[in-house]
């Protein structure tokens, strides 16, 4: 089964429950893994079912890391603000090395997660 990782920074939460929503029909034949606050907003807001890691200032981020190492993921999505992330939220750039050495594709906008899901939604077919 196809296993996609949802991260957002605060700023792009609202914009995480919606693409969840756009997409629920699609990532409920997917497992699903997110931070701790991510995961529990789209639970409480969707109804798909999320694994929840620790949150990001906690290491969620590098759980999520860790699984991509172990070849647990298809996919990331990380909706990062790129203009005012705060010193809490999770960094980008580990996980982005680990998302390259391991060639598992990680979206950082809308318009690329869209493509990411579209593009896994193909695999399955």
């Amino acid at each position: 089964m196809t296993r996609v990782a949802l991260i957002a920074h605060d700023e792009e939460k609202p914009e995480m429950i919606d693409l969840a929503r756009a997409y629920e029909d699609l990532l409920s034949t997917f497992e699903l893994v997110g931070t701790g606050t991510t995961g529990k907003r789209v639970i409480e807001e969707t109804g798909l079912t999320v694994e929840r890691k620790q949150s990001g200032p906690l290491g969620g981020d590098l759980m999520i890391g860790a699984e991509v190492a172990e070849d647990r993921l298809d996919g990331v999505v990380f909706l990062r603000d790129p203009l005012a992330a705060q010193a809490h939220e999770p960094d980008i750039s580990a996980l982005l090395r680990i998302c390259d050495v391991h060639d598992t594709p990680l979206a950082t906008t809308r318009s690329s997660a869209e493509f990411l899901l579209d593009g896994l939604a193909r695999a399955e077919e």
